[in-house]
């Protein structure tokens, strides 16, 4: 048992529900919760005075904090991450929801970029949060690999598939590339590439790099390397992150110090730095999982909370992940099966579409 579960069991009733109004309030408002204000919602009828001392009991114990010289409370991480675990009701989807998210599919687009994409704005406008979705890797053969050389730190490289998918990746490339050596590194690819996937032809390319070294122009060499980092490293899982729904989280922040918080997560976005680990977080157990605060190793800078869940092809293997993140005060009980709807959908989908 954690030391929050811990903590938990051992409180009494009286405490216990002191600690949840307070959260359950300041998660609808943002605001901190006074004493004054929980006498009228308890279930037994206590003083003020009685509540301030098991506010103080709770601050001791870390899970309440006074933002700066308000006497009212607000939950610390700590707290917050104790009622998620033990407190949180989650409620059922609810009915106008899901038909948000459904409408998505009424295009019966066969790309499932823009499906995802779809969903994404869906999942944005629901949750009124900015969405995550994590589109699956294409493993499809190969049939064509070309670059274009679109400047002195720009290149685009188009790769075709057996089934007629096509995606194209801008990149920027080692310095001192020209169109001919980017010619030759896509003669090099495609002469390996044909009837393999992407995964197959890395770790074929990786053996034929070590074993042709000296053949190939250096500069070439450069860019099939870089080349590489476009579909398995961060570029590749770059391209594979949608996000949609930034603006929704600077609704109502007005205070300096929480715009400039939205300023980090904005940065954090735009650069979609770490996304290789968004995928790992939701790959340590099936279902819903919360990362709030410190938690959340993609946003930790930004004081924000990710709800994240994994969705699986048919063979029951995980492929993507969808999530929703905004300010810790999410309203978690909303969020999380709408979330799980979303991720159970698009597994379905994918899977029907084979």
């Amino acid at each position: 048992m954690t030391d929050t579960g811990k903590i938990l069991t051992e409180m009494n009733d009286r405490s216990r529900e002191v600690f949840r109004r307070v959260v359950e309030a300041y998660l609808d408002t943002g605001d901190p919760v006074g004493s004054r204000s929980l006498t009228r919602s308890m279930s037994e009828k206590v003083s003020a005075a009685t509540i301030r001392n098991v506010m103080q009991d709770l601050e001791f114990l870390g899970l309440l904090d006074s933002p700066h010289v308000s006497a009212g409370r607000v939950p610390t991480q700590a707290g917050l991450r104790m009622f998620v675990d033990g407190l949180l009701e989650v409620s059922d989807l609810k009915q106008d929801d899901r038909q948000k998210i459904d409408e998505t599919l009424g295009s019966n687009t066969a790309d499932v970029g823009t499906m995802l994409d779809r969903i994404g704005s869906a999942l944005s406008g629901v949750t009124q949060g900015a969405s995550l979705v994590l589109s699956p890797k294409h493993e499809a053969p190969i049939k064509h690999i070309e670059f274009v050389h679109l400047g002195q730190d720009r290149a685009l490289v188009v790769l075709v598939f057996a089934d007629g998918h096509v995606e194209n990746r801008i990149f920027s490339p080692p310095p001192g590339q020209t169109p001919s050596s980017m010619r030759e590194a896509a003669n090099f690819l495609n002469a390996l590439a044909e009837g393999r996937s992407l995964s197959e032809l890395t770790t074929v390319i990786r053996e034929q790099i070590d074993a042709r070294r000296q053949e190939i122009d250096s500069l070439a060499h450069q860019l099939v390397e870089s080349g590489l980092a476009v579909w398995e490293g961060q570029g590749g899982l770059h391209e594979r992150l949608i996000v949609r729904g930034r603006a929704n989280l600077l609704q109502g922040s007005d205070a300096e110090e929480e715009l400039e918080r939205i300023r980090t997560l904005f940065d954090d976005l735009e650069r979609k730095r770490d996304i290789a680990e968004f995928l790992e977080l939701a790959e340590e157990g099936e279902g819903v999982r919360i990362f709030i605060g410190s938690e959340n190793k993609l946003f930790s800078l930004s004081g924000s909370s990710l709800v994240v869940s994994p969705y699986m092809n048919a063979d029951r293997k995980i492929i993507g992940a969808v999530g929703v993140i905004g300010p810790t005060r999410l309203n978690y009980g909303r969020i999380v099966p709408i979330v799980d709807y979303t991720a159970q959908l698009v597994g379905r989908m994918i899977s029907d579409r084979g």
